[in-house]
């Protein structure tokens, strides 16, 4: 016999239970911890990118400085010196020999690394150098530049190599 329709089974929608509304708030959770993750490793990403920029825009800097002093040759590789060589309004700037003129240009350089760039904080180590190789017709200058990133702790170098 056929049943009225009064007498169907009625399906019922409760709505969204406790359990379902903590499996979405622990799967949104481990979603939010992912993107935090991907976050923080994008800043030190960018950080390193910014560092290596500066280091080769430093190391091109010496090497426009030795182009513009090339006679100087070995005397970059020696003793960084503040002199006054670069002071145009000193009185003695004018007497500057092109030694002197590379000592200066080593000193303000390494300046200019430790206040861009960190390093490991050892007096000893350089964060800037000059070699300089051949004779007075073609030298070759090695110039390198050197820092710390707190994923790297070995340190980085960028090397620059030239010939004049």
């Amino acid at each position: 016999m056929a049943r009225p329709h009064g007498h169907l089974k009625r399906r019922t929608t409760g709505g969204v239970g406790m359990v379902e509304v903590l499996v979405a708030l622990v799967v949104l959770s481990v979603g939010m911890l992912g993107i935090a993750g991907l976050y923080v490793s994008t800043l030190r990403a960018s950080n390193g990118a910014i560092y290596r920029t500066l280091a080769v825009n430093l190391a091109g800097d010496m090497a426009d400085r030795i182009r513009a002093n090339p006679r100087a040759g070995e005397a970059y590789e020696g003793d960084a010196e503040d002199n006054g060589c670069a002071d145009t309004n000193a009185d003695d700037a004018d007497d500057c020999t092109r030694s002197a003129m590379a000592a200066d240009d080593l000193f303000r350089w390494r300046q200019e690394i430790a206040a861009a760039l960190p390093d490991d904080g050892d007096d000893d180590t350089l964060q800037g150098t000059v070699t300089v190789e051949g004779g007075p017709l073609l030298r070759t200058y090695t110039i390198q530049v050197n820092w710390v990133e707190p994923s790297e702790p070995n340190g980085l170098t960028y090397t620059l190599r030239m010939q004049i």
